[in-house]
């Protein structure tokens, strides 16, 4: 199989093969699925939030200028969408208060092997930061995007998304920390 870089899929597409956009799909629906989940915290929204995505991306791929990567305009518009859907959801349910995590001394004890129980509690870490500290870390550590590419997928400056991300570091690292204590000690 022959791989197209973005750009001549997208050249594709434009002179009407539009099959081809499922390669895009394909290429990119996990981080954005990824991106929505981090900041909806919900599966079917972020879900709801990437199928949107990819949609504006292809009604939109026309006005694609091509001067930044096809990936980081598509994680923009996950990005904006999933920001949206968000206020949207937030004005809808303005009195509800959101539930507590469970307290991991409640979780049963498995013998998993040492990565996946430092995969879960980290998962569980970044579920307690704040959104936008979740996806700047996955951006940045998953997908890795240069702050440069961060700041135009989310509008911060390059010094406030340096400063997040070493804040989040340091209070991810402080969650994981506590959270093992809780489990082994």
């Amino acid at each position: 199989m022959i791989y197209l870089e973005d750009t001549q899929v997208i050249n594709r597409i434009l002179a009407g093969n539009t099959r081809e956009y499922e390669v895009l799909v394909n290429r990119y629906k996990d981080l954005a699925f990824t991106i929505a989940f981090r900041i909806l915290n919900n599966r079917e929204d972020a879900e709801e939030a990437a199928q949107d995505s990819f949609i504006k991306a292809f009604r939109g791929l026309s006005s694609f200028r091509k001067d930044s990567g096809f990936s980081t305009w598509l994680y923009r518009i996950v990005y904006n969408t999933a920001v949206s859907k968000k206020r949207l959801k937030k004005q809808i349910f303005q009195n509800i208060d959101e539930l507590p995590l469970s307290d991991l001394t409640d979780a049963p004890k498995y013998d998993f092997d040492a990565m996946a129980e430092r995969g879960m509690i980290l998962e569980k870490a970044m579920q307690r930061l704040p959104e936008e500290d979740r996806v700047l870390i996955t951006l940045f550590y998953v997908n890795e995007s240069s702050v440069e590419e961060i700041q135009q997928i989310t509008g911060m400056s390059k010094s406030n998304i340096k400063v997040r991300l070493f804040r989040s570091r340091k209070k991810l690292q402080e969650l994981v920390s506590k959270m093992t204590e809780k489990i082994y000690f």
